[in-house]
């Protein structure tokens, strides 16, 4: 034991670096897949807590005001009812701050979907005005309890008492109201009711809904939401960062793997000598074996253990969604196991990875065995052959020997010129290993030209010689072109070794790929930002009209702004979907003759009666494609339309069918536009038109600006940032073992590169060069798989949200060429350094290495 640790304790200064880069990665990789593993239980749990602590009802009926919730409570797999509630649409407003609201009449706290008091109390009897406002909606409002909302367009205020926290689906402006509890005396004109229903089986929502409408009647049902709705919602953005954080956790994880495998194997090819001798001094294989494999994983160990620590006493003071997702992570109840099982897992699958090397390494015989005296890729092939010397003809004054006038000689670079017509030379020893070639002067690879088959000069005396029976055709001469040895060698050098030099190629473009998926991601959260309208947003502000003079006076007064370059009228229904088990949006936006800028994916736009488009959400709802037509219903009014195409649909989760207004109204004559899409001219700040807006239209108008999904997206640039650097440090191992490996390996020839002349410059470049084509080839590898698997993962991800496929952005051609150069380039650097040293070692030790 005492001679094993001193090895690996002698091993650990000689690979100081290496060691602390694997302790860098672990650490890095530990601590994305912690808080992948934080944002997974911040996105499910708060929302989970509320629920089951509120007694939530499962699903909620919006229903006209004669509807019998006793009817739904003899229902079979209802456990209790909520209501039936008084409701009233309306618009409050405090400090500037307006919101759409639903006032919900109710005077003692609901035994189901009970509201959480976070702030404040609950209604009082004696404030008859007074109301408790959900949290989402009181945080929009920047509202505290005392404080009064004004309800504008009437001399009405309402005090809040309180804010409480719900399991409802939560406030969205211009999407969904906030939710207002209020004595029933303060919902003095009712516009229907709102009915919950707790169910024994929450797996059965969809039948228990289909049963509701069928016992009240479609007619009466106005809107049905479900918990799976409003969990999606709470989930948000926090579940798509922990997505991402978990995916490239994992993947790194793997690259790291490999990388640390490949580190192994290639220091066992440089350590034959040290194990063989701790062989003879009586090392079991086991022995060897466990030395690698405990060195290893106490890297990994090191690396894990202050990933964990650092993620417990700092991961809360991070600033932004992260620490807080961390900070509620560490008072859930799985806190602890997590923290202990995801590093435990890492340390032990970068042990499983390694195994196999360190068991090669207990294979290794106690005598080494002779190396055979050509390298296993073989000598140099036609091809390199040709490159190191190419003949050209040109017109020319003739063919003369090599120095008389009218020939150019390109020698090799940094070498003497050749030698004089008939001077005899060393026998040629290049390393292919074939001989008998003619002469090239000292520093001169010497290959014959493939270029110039049977040519007969091509058997003289030696390069830019001509033989005696070297005759050309008058008026041409011989231009020779020699590509530096260095260029050659070093490809050869990379490539040579095939099954070895694609495992190196592999193991570096794993996270160079990762690193081509991340970019991808980055620059689609840019498009988002900076070109809403491809994603299905071409409009920045929605306004409602509350009281005026009609669509044709709202639209005036907002087209009349200089910045406003269209306002398109339109209307938002909730419809019941055939089977009657929910409800989807139906919108009709802009006419036929000045039709909606509908960003679509698949399909046309909908110009004729009955056409419309629809979201991916709606699609995967409802089992249909675009071609086919759709039944839904309205209140008691059918309606039927053909959907032509697929647009991008960010909001209500996809599950939106967009026609013209026009169409509705062929079904609905009395149909008027309740909201108006606003497309901004270029360069205008949402939020000075929105003011002048608000302020042109008296307090008649709410405007709100559309919500962008990206915005929150934005903590998901610094995640891939951290993601990157992680890659990068991964690679960088990888890259390390590459440059090692190859510099113990060209020991061997360094002799015979010397024997023919080659300065220590040629054959520094010789491993430099063989470095950076294993980058480059694994940059290639990189961008060609990583850009298709980049589209397919972001757009998978669009499908599954709802918004659907086609949202993908690649990286500029531009940005992925510097980061390829910026690769290569630092790989050859990197290279240049181990090298030249190796490049300048004295002949004995050179000898000594061979040996």
């Amino acid at each position: 034991m005492r001679a094993t640790l001193r090895w690996a304790h002698s091993d650990l200064r000689t690979h100081r670096g290496e060691a602390l880069f694997l302790v860098l990665a672990t650490a890095g990789i530990v601590a994305s897949l912690l808080l992948a593993t934080a944002l997974f239980g911040y996105a499910t749990n708060p929302w989970q807590r509320i629920f089951t602590q509120a007694r939530g009802a499962h699903v909620w009926l919006h229903t006209d005001r004669a509807a019998d919730a006793g009817e739904l409570a003899a229902l079979d797999g209802v456990q209790d009812v909520a209501g039936p509630y008084q409701t009233a649409s309306a618009t409050v407003a405090v400090r500037g701050t307006r919101a759409s609201v639903e006032l919900r009449g109710t005077s003692e706290v609901p035994e189901v979907g009970r509201p959480l008091i976070t702030a404040g109390h609950w209604l009082d009897a004696d404030e008859p005005d007074g109301v408790v406002l959900e949290s989402r909606l009181a945080r929009a409002l920047l509202a505290q309890p005392g404080d009064t909302l004004t309800l504008p367009g009437t001399p009405r205020t309402l005090t809040v008492l309180g804010i409480a926290d719900s399991p409802e689906r939560r406030y969205r402006p211009g999407e969904q109201p906030g939710l207002v509890w209020a004595p029933p005396a303060a919902v003095s004109e009712p516009g229907g009711q709102v009915i919950g229903l707790r169910l024994t089986d929450p797996g059965e929502t969809d039948y228990a809904v289909q049963r509701a409408v069928t016992v009240l009647g479609a007619g009466a049902i106005g809107q049905v939401s479900t918990w799976e709705q409003a969990r999606a919602e709470a989930q948000g953005d926090n579940r798509l960062l922990g997505q991402v954080l978990g995916l490239f956790g994992l993947g790194a994880l793997l690259a790291a793997g490999l990388a640390v495998h490949g580190a192994i194997g290639t220091r066992i090819r440089g350590h034959l000598r040290d194990i063989s001798v701790l062989k003879a001094i009586g090392f079991t294989p086991g022995q060897v074996t466990r030395v690698f494999l405990l060195q290893h994983l106490a890297y990994a160990l090191l690396g894990a253990v202050a990933a964990a620590g650092l993620t417990q006493a700092l991961g809360s003071r991070v600033p932004g969604r992260l620490g807080d997702a961390v900070g509620v992570w560490q008072g859930l109840p799985g806190h602890t196991v997590a923290l202990f099982a995801v590093p435990a897992c890492a340390v032990l699958f970068i042990g499983a990875t390694t195994g196999l090397a360190a068991w090669r390494a207990g294979r290794v015989p106690p005598v080494p065995l002779p190396r055979p005296a050509a390298a296993q890729g073989g000598g140099l092939s036609g091809a390199a052959r040709g490159v190191l010397g190419v003949r050209v003809r040109v017109p020319g004054r003739g063919d003369r020997g090599a120095g008389e006038p009218g020939v150019r000689t390109a020698t090799v670079s940094g070498t003497p010129a050749p030698a004089k017509p008939g001077a005899p030379g060393p026998g040629d020893s290049g390393l292919s290993g074939s001989g008998g070639s003619d002469s090239p002067g000292t520093g001169e690879i010497d290959v014959p030209s493939p270029a110039e088959p049977g040519d007969p000069g091509s058997h003289g005396a030696g390069t830019g010689r001509r033989g005696a029976a070297g005759e050309q055709a008058p008026g041409t001469r011989r231009l020779e072109l020699r590509v530096p040895p260095a260029l050659v060698l070093g490809w050869h050098k990379a490539f040579a070794r095939r099954p070895r030099s694609f495992a190196a190629v592999a193991r570096l473009t794993l996270p160079l790929l990762l690193i081509v998926v991340a970019m991808s991601a980055w620059t689609t959260i840019d498009r988002f930002h900076d070109h809403p309208e491809r994603i299905g947003l071409p409009t920045a502000l929605t306004v409602r009209a509350e009281t005026g003079p009609g669509d044709r006076g709202t639209r005036a007064l907002l087209e009349r702004d200089p910045e406003v370059a269209a306002a398109y009228p339109g209307v938002e229904v909730a419809a019941l979907v055939p089977g009657q088990t929910a409800t989807i949006a139906l919108r009709g936006l802009g006419t036929r003759q000045d039709p909606y800028p509908y960003t679509l994916a698949e399909g046309r736009r909908a110009h004729g009666p009955d056409e419309a488009v629809a979201g991916q959400g709606l699609l995967d709802l409802l089992e249909v494609e675009v071609g086919d037509w759709v039944r839904m219903t309205v209140g008691d009014q059918p309606q039927v339309l053909h959907i032509v195409g697929r647009s991008i649909e960010p909001e209500n989760a996809g599950r939106v069918i967009s026609t013209s207004l026009d169409t509705l109204r062929e079904n609905d004559p009395r149909l008027e536009p309740t909201l108006h899409q606003l497309r901004l001219r270029a360069g205008a700040d949402p939020d000075e038109v929105a003011g002048r807006l608000a302020e042109a239209g008296h307090g008649r108008l709410d405007v709100h600006a559309v919500a962008n999904p990206a915005d929150g997206l934005s903590p998901l640039r610094g995640v891939v940032l951290g993601l990157i650097a992680v890659l990068a440090l991964v690679g960088l191992i990888e890259l390390l073992t590459a440059i090692g490996g190859t510099v113990r390996e060209s020991e061997r020839d360094l002799l015979a590169l010397k024997a023919i002349g080659l300065s220590p410059r040629q054959i520094t470049g010789i491993t430099v060069t063989a470095t950076g084509c294993t980058a480059l080839a694994a940059v290639l590898l990189a961008a060609a798989l990583g850009l298709p698997l980049a589209h397919w993962l972001i757009d998978a991800q669009g499908a599954s949200s709802g918004i659907g496929a086609g949202i993908a952005q690649a990286p500029s051609p531009g940005l992925l060429v510097l980061v390829g150069a910026a690769a290569v380039l630092g790989a050859a650097a990197l290279a240049a350094v181990p090298a030249a040293r190796a490049a300048r070692r004295r002949l004995a030790d050179t000898l000594s290495a061979v040996a």
